[in-house]
This record gives C-alpha cells, structure tokens and sequence, in this order.
C-alpha cells in the first residue's frame, strides 16, 4: 500500500496527514539557499512531510483550540491570534474618525503559510538526520584528571541534548505557540 498525502486545507479534514504537499516542497525549496541535501534528491518526500506534520503536532501547543472536534491535526484553529494582523485601527466615517476593532485573530479555515513552510523545512531537515533518535553519547559528560591522582567520571547532562524540531523550524512556528516541554522561566525561591 502506497502513502498518499491528503493535505490540511482549512476545512478541519478527519484524514489529512500533512500541512505541505510535495509541490509546497518543491516551490519553498526553490527559494531556499541550502536545500540539498536532504529535498532534491531525496526518495522518501511523502514520508517526511507526513513524519514532520506529526511532529510538529506532537511537540508544538499552538494558541487557540481545534476548529473542529474530529479533525486530525492540530490546524485550524479557532482564535489562534495573528501578530501581523491589525487588531484595530482608525477609519473615516461620513462623520469623522472612528477607532474600528477588526479580527486579530487567525481565520478558522485557514492553515498559515509559516505551518507548511516549517513542515517542509523540518521534512528535509528529517532527511539529512533522524532528528527522533538520540545521537551517539548525546547526554554524557565526564572528566578525567591525572594530575598526581587518577579521577575519572561519568554523569548525565542535559546541556547537550538535541531538540526534535530545528530552531529554523521553531522559529516559523513560535508566532502562533510554544515547543511543549520546554520550562516557563518560573523557578521556586526556597529561603534558608
């Protein structure tokens, strides 16, 4: 059984599997300046598309909620704020000026154009690299000393491990929500 990717149109699809068709790949790589390796001659473009759409869902909690109850994936959503949209502004009436409040809110039948250009992103990312699979020795440190006496230790750290979704893909995405698992800044004061 071959895959077929059944895209995200807006329309709260029950089995789409992916916010970027092959052709979305195709055109954001034509504009990329480092697009191989990884896309251009990649085998397996429907299979990344569809692996970076789950785990932009798995680890991303975008603002808002779900348009719809039974929808697949976690786009579209309802009341998903748009930084770039105006939330409100002046017009002139017959009268005079009038501060008018619009919608700054993303449409709830609209999937942005950042979510597919970070899944492409992350599709050739996941090319290059199983971004899922820890890498050799990720998470140990240790030291030697031999300087008159022989020490040497080994201990987790986790200074160095790696995060699934890429910073370029985090960055296309941090406009409409935050990496889940990542700390909110706040840290328990205990006195002494």
């Amino acid at each position: 059984m071959s895959l077929v990717l059944v895209k995200e149109d807006g329309t709260g699809k029950v089995d789409a599997n992916t916010y970027a068709t092959m052709e979305d790949g195709n055109a954001y790589f034509e504009g990329h300046l480092y697009p191989t390796p990884g896309w251009q001659y990649f085998d397996f473009k429907l299979q990344s598309l569809v692996m970076a759409t789950r785990l932009i869902d798995a680890f991303m909690q975008f603002n808002g909620f779900k348009a719809h109850n039974d929808q697949a994936l976690q786009w579209p959503r309802e009341r998903c704020p748009d930084p770039d949209r105006l939330a409100g502004g002046w017009r002139v009436t017959g009268v005079g000026p009038a501060i008018v409040f619009g919608d700054e809110f993303i449409p709830s039948n609209v999937v942005p154009k950042a979510i597919q250009d970070a899944t492409c992103e992350l599709a050739r990312e996941l090319g290059i690299v199983d971004r899922t699979a820890a890498p050799p020795g990720e998470g140990l440190s240790s030291v030697t000393t031999g300087a008159g006496a022989s020490f040497s230790s080994t201990w987790y750290s986790k200074i160095d491990t790696r995060h699934v979704l890429s910073r370029t893909t985090l960055a296309m995405l941090s406009k409409y929500g935050s990496p889940i698992g990542k700390g909110g800044g706040a840290v328990k004061l205990v006195r002494s």
